[in-house]
C-alpha cells in the first residue's frame, strides 16, 4: 500500500513539474522572441504596415471606452497620423447584439478625426489569438502594428508571428491600472493558452468572408 501511495505522490510531483516548466517555457517564448519587436511611434511610422490592429477592451455601459481601451486607441489613433498605416482594424467582442466594442472603438477613432473609410470592424475579435488569425486569414494583412499595453504586446505579436505576419507593437502605457497585477496574472496563462493555439493552428470561432483593406472599412460596420 505504501508503495502504491509513494508511486502516485512521485507521479503527481512529476505531473506538477511538468506543468511547471511548460508554463515558464511558453511564457519565456513568446516573450523572448517578440520584445525586440517592441519599438516606438517614430521607429512604427517607418514600418509601412498594411493595418493598425487595435485590440478590443472593455466598454462601459454608456458605450465609450474604458481607460485601457481608451489608452489603447489613443495609441492606434496616433499611429494613424504618424502614417504607420492607411488603415486601422479595430477588434473586439460582439458576440451579443447589447455589446459592441468594435463599434465603440470605431466611433471613438472617427471623433478624433480618423475618416470612418480608414476604419475597419472585426466584430469576432473574441480573443487575441483570434484577432490576428483573422488579421491574416480574413483581412488579408501581412504586415501590421499592433497597439496595446506592453504587457498584452508579447502575446499579440506572438500570434501575429505564428499567423506569418510582420509584426510590431508599440506600447499604449498612458497610464497605471488598478487592476494591473491581475491583469498581468491572467496573462502569463493566456501566454501559454496561445502558445499550443499557435502550435496546432486553431480555427477562430468565426472566419467569414475574406475583407479586403483596399476598400472603404464601413463595409464592416
Amino acid at each position: 500500500m505504501l508503495k502504491v501511495v509513494g508511486r502516485l505522490l512521485a507521479a503527481v510531483l512529476v505531473a506538477a513539474i511538468v506543468v511547471v516548466l511548460v508554463f515558464i517555457g511558453t511564457n519565456a517564448a513568446a516573450i523572448l522572441t517578440t520584445r525586440d519587436h517592441i519599438v516606438d511611434e517614430q521607429t512604427a511610422a517607418a514600418f509601412d504596415a498594411d493595418a493598425i490592429v487595435v485590440l478590443g477592451a472593455s466598454v462601459k455601459p454608456d458605450g465609450t471606452p474604458s481607460g485601457i481601451l481608451q489608452d489603447r486607441l489613443d495609441d492606434g489613433i496616433a499611429l494613424y497620423f504618424a502614417g504607420a498605416a492607411p488603415k486601422i482594424i479595430m477588434s473586439g467582442d460582439n458576440g451579443t447584439e447589447s455589446y459592441n466594442e468594435c463599434w465603440a472603438m470605431k466611433r471613438y477613432a472617427v471623433s478624433k478625426g480618423v475618416p470612418s473609410e480608414d476604419v475597419f470592424c472585426d466584430h469576432a475579435g473574441f480573443s487575441t489569438y483570434e484577432t490576428m488569425y483573422r488579421a491574416r486569414h480574413v483581412f488579408g494583412a501581412e504586415r501590421v502594428v499592433v497597439a496595446t499595453q506592453t504587457y498584452h504586446l508579447y502575446r499579440a505579436l506572438y500570434d501575429a508571428q505564428g499567423m506569418g505576419m510582420e509584426a510590431i507593437g508599440v506600447p499604449s502605457d498612458y497610464a497605471e491600472y488598478a487592476n494591473q497585477t491581475w491583469y498581468d496574472f491572467r496573462e502569463m496563462f493566456a501566454r501559454t493558452k496561445d502558445f499550443f493555439q499557435v502550435l496546432f493552428n486553431t480555427p477562430p470561432t468565426f472566419v467569414g468572408d475574406p475583407i479586403s483593406l483596399d476598400q472603404s472599412g464601413d463595409v464592416t460596420n
